[in-house]
């Protein structure tokens, strides 16, 4: 029997995962790692106890099963964490630059005063934020003493994590990173399959530091024996929210992925067309398989789960999560409790940073139970906001597929509300852990251990469709009472 080991290089775990040749797993490692939060705004990860952790959980997830038997590696991550460290040595020169840190707004204003913001859009399909990693890397090169100097020296490499454990895992031999990663960089053009020159420039990031980009599944070379007990293949990359779409098997056009942790990241399946946004969403690379990139539309949402933990920990008007659904059904039908949750902000497709948290139409009935309701249905309708934007962009009527992950997904409440507020069926699948099988997959893929794309779709297993079960006025009358409170809520702001 081969194996294949996942590792799921996440922003507060690193997990391992042993997938077996029927891709199940049947191991599973974790391991946390501290948050570092040196000024308001900033966050940071040390690389090092990244590296300790990734291989502290391969180690033990290979326990029993042994590294002989596994077929290849595939490395899925938190993406645009930015890494800068040594050609020589492999050591970092600064903490990474966590993908939450906004310490690169000030370039980023500079940058759209300066009119650099449509052509940055236009090569890597993104907006000009510092969420993505290229700010980062200018940062870091304008702060870290003599770090400009030894990168035009070529001394220094610039990585995402996936960069970064790579060059690890193969003794400093291999740079590489592949597609999906590189296109959340800000320094990627989508079109043409390659690093800008011109934003490279324009930041001032020399060529030299940047990893080769390749397939999601591709040859990203070996690991050291001593790491994991021999010599592995690393066969397959993908940033986290891509490795969730492959492991939802959304491969055709108009497949949607929703993965309900914290915050909330949808993508589109649009196939062999980068569909520009005219409402704000990001145009990213889904996959890229034997050179071909399949492209995507991305949203996101800051709070999805975070809004039930609000529940809990801010308002104590629950004891758990799971408690949140029953309570909510206890709500009287009658009110109209709207929860705008901009508790960091409003997402896509508003963008608004600055926005706060609001509530309206509270009457003297309102309780726990209306709060409850208003928390879970304000989930629903942020979706929505996604969906409608990203339908509105792809040009098509055609009906769009969505299947849902993550921790919220759990909650059947949460999902029947899903379907009535979009008017569609929300699929659920048996299988919860969809980065990390998407990253296995492609491993598993590459070594000839699992199907291609056709057979992997074909074992995707439905555990529960949800139908809306709400009539189309009522639908109509509660998403506008959202979209004034969020008009509302903006204009509160300062």
């Amino acid at each position: 029997m081969s194996y294949i080991l996942a590792i799921d290089a996440g922003t507060t775990s690193t997990r391992a995962i042993l997938f077996d040749a029927a891709m199940r797993p049947v191991r599973t490692a974790q391991r946390e790692f501290t948050q570092h939060y040196p000024r308001s705004g900033w966050v940071e990860h040390d690389p090092e106890e990244i590296w300790q952790t990734t291989v502290a959980v391969c180690r033990e997830a290979l326990e029993g099963a042994g590294a002989a038997q596994v077929a290849g590696i595939g490395i899925t991550n938190q993406r645009e964490t930015t890494v800068i460290w040594e050609r020589d040595s492999g050591k970092p020169i600064h903490n990474a630059i966590v993908w939450q840190d906004r310490r690169s707004a000030p370039t980023c204003a500079e940058l759209r005063a300066a009119g650099h913001g449509d052509m940055i859009s236009a090569r890597t399909g993104l907006l000009l934020d510092p969420y993505f990693s290229g700010t980062k890397v200018k940062w870091l090169l304008d702060t870290v003493p003599d770090a400009r100097a030894r990168a035009g020296r070529g001394e220094l490499l610039f990585g995402t994590i996936d960069s970064f454990l790579i060059w690890r895992l193969t003794g400093g031999r291999v740079h590489a990173t592949d597609a999906t990663n590189a296109a959340r960089t800000l320094l990627y053009d989508i079109h043409r399959g390659a690093w800008s020159e011109e934003i490279c420039d324009l930041l001032g990031v020399p060529l030299a530091m940047l990893p080769q980009v390749r397939d999601s599944a591709a040859n990203f070379g070996e690991t050291e024996s001593y790491i994991l007990g021999r010599k592995l293949p690393i066969l397959g990359v993908a940033g986290d929210q891509q490795a969730a779409t492959i492991g939802q098997a959304c491969f055709a056009p108009g497949m949607m992925k929703s993965t309900y942790g914290t915050g909330c990241f949808a993508l589109l399946n649009t196939g062999e067309i980068p569909v520009a946004s005219t409402h704000r969403m990001l145009t990213t690379i889904a996959y890229q398989l034997e050179g071909k990139p399949t492209y995507a539309l991305e949203g996101s949402i800051f709070i999805a789960g975070a809004a039930v933990q609000w529940l809990r920990d801010g308002l104590g008007i629950i004891g758990t999560a799971a408690q949140s659904g029953e309570l909510a059904a206890q709500a009287d039908p009658a009110q109209q409790v709207t929860l705008v949750p901009a508790f960091t902000g409003l997402g896509a497709p508003y963008w608004q940073p600055d926005c706060r948290g609001a509530v309206f139409g509270l009457t003297r009935n309102s309780g726990p139970a209306e709060f409850a309701k208003a928390a879970l249905d304000s989930v629903a309708f942020q979706t929505r906001d996604l969906w409608e934007a990203m339908r509105a962009d792809w040009g098509t009527q055609a009906q769009v597929v969505l299947r849902v992950d993550g921790g919220m997904s759990a909650s059947d409440a949460a999902m029947q509300g899903l379907a009535d507020i979009l008017g569609a069926p929300v699929d659920r699948p048996v299988m919860q852990e969809t980065t990390a099988l998407g990253a296995a997959w492609l491993a598993g893929m590459r070594a000839g251990v699992y199907p291609g794309m056709e057979g992997f779709a074909a074992n995707w297993v439905l555990e529960r469709r949800f139908e809306p079960l709400m009539g189309a006025d009522d639908r109509a009358a509660a998403y506008a009472r959202w979209q004034r409170a969020v008009k509302a809520a903006m204009a509160f702001r300062g």
